[in-house]
């Protein structure tokens, strides 16, 4: 995941498009586009909460190359990034659903689009259709041919980065403090497991106390499904406590009640730099709908692969071609 600035594809549409080949007439892309579009609808109707997480994961691992969708092989000792520690609160939904994607691309244009591709474009669909925008994926990414669990633990952001932390992390892939702030938004959905934020709830840096920046409702609540020691390590919380399942800007108003799950959250809201872009987002959700499509967008351009010579274009989303 170690990327570069200067490693940072940001593309125009059109030589995207030459690179993909997707102006073939047998493929016509729009048609590619919405065989993905139904396969997350289908998916997320049967109430799967899935997608949007894997592409942000796995942008800052390679970049945007579907490195994440790969599955380590059976007996080895290098893990593929996906069965990384820290990705394992993605959900096995959301790999079904660019699975089934695929399976429906391959069937009418075999060995055209990329996974990739479908990945951007599934996390788009599912984000709008949980009520979030809808916006423009660009197209003609390659498949990366490199994915290493090794190497996630210190290129992601973690529950506990500062803001120092996260800025450094996001700098290195050409991205600046307003798209944290904005990206950190997708947060309005999903869910992370205790161990994430438990150290917030008894132990916090060290205090043995919990964190003064949680409201103690919320405090009260995490500690009946997060004990300590010796809980369920399934058990998971959401991120956003008020519309759990709805992509609002609901987020930014929680992290102004102190109703931040993770400490990198709630910190984006105590940090003088980014709280009056937190604030700012609280009051106007089409704000927020915009300035996410426009982060999303730039974040889908890092560390695109180009041809052959940079990555492939796989059958099966989880196996490198041989």
């Amino acid at each position: 995941m170690a990327i570069t600035h200067s490693e940072v594809c940001r593309l125009p549409l059109q030589e995207l498009f030459v690179f993909s080949n997707l102006f073939s007439p047998i493929c016509f892309n729009a048609r590619n586009e919405d065989r993905v579009t139904w396969s997350t609808s289908f998916y997320y109707s049967h109430g799967k909460k899935l997608t949007h997480p894997l592409i942000i994961n796995a942008v800052f691992y390679e970049g945007c190359d579907a490195s994440i969708l790969i599955s380590s092989k059976p007996g080895s000792k290098m893990l593929a990034e996906k069965d990384a520690e820290d990705n394992r609160d993605l959900r096995g939904e959301g790999f079904e659903t660019i699975r089934k994607a695929k399976a429906l691309v391959e069937s009418r244009c075999p060995g055209v689009v990329s996974c990739a591709d479908i990945l951007a474009i599934a996390a788009r669909d599912y984000v709008h259709l949980a009520g979030g925008p809808y916006y423009q994926v660009k197209k003609g990414r390659w498949d990366g041919r490199r994915s290493m669990a090794s190497s996630v633990a210190s290129n992601i952001p973690r529950a506990n980065s500062t803001v120092d932390q996260l800025l450094k992390l996001f700098s290195s892939k050409g991205l600046t403090l307003e798209d944290l702030v904005v990206l950190s938004g997708a947060h309005t959905m999903g869910f992370a497991h205790c161990d994430n934020f438990v150290s917030r709830l008894y132990d916090y840096h060290g205090t043995k106390q919990p964190d003064p920046a949680i409201d103690p409702r919320l405090l009260k609540e995490l500690r009946m499904s997060c004990p300590h020691s010796g809980g369920n390590t399934d058990i998971v919380a959401p991120f956003d406590v008020t519309t759990p399942f709805l992509f609002d800007h609901a987020y930014y108003g929680n992290l102004a009640s102190k109703l931040g799950l993770l400490a990198s959250d709630q910190a984006l809201f105590l940090d003088p730099r980014t709280k009056p872009l937190v604030q700012t987002l609280a009051k106007d959700k089409h704000n927020f709908f915009q300035a996410f499509a426009e982060a999303m967008e730039k974040m889908g351009s890092i560390g695109v692969k180009r041809g052959r010579k940079h990555g492939e274009k796989r059958k099966d989303c989880s196996m490198h071609i041989s």
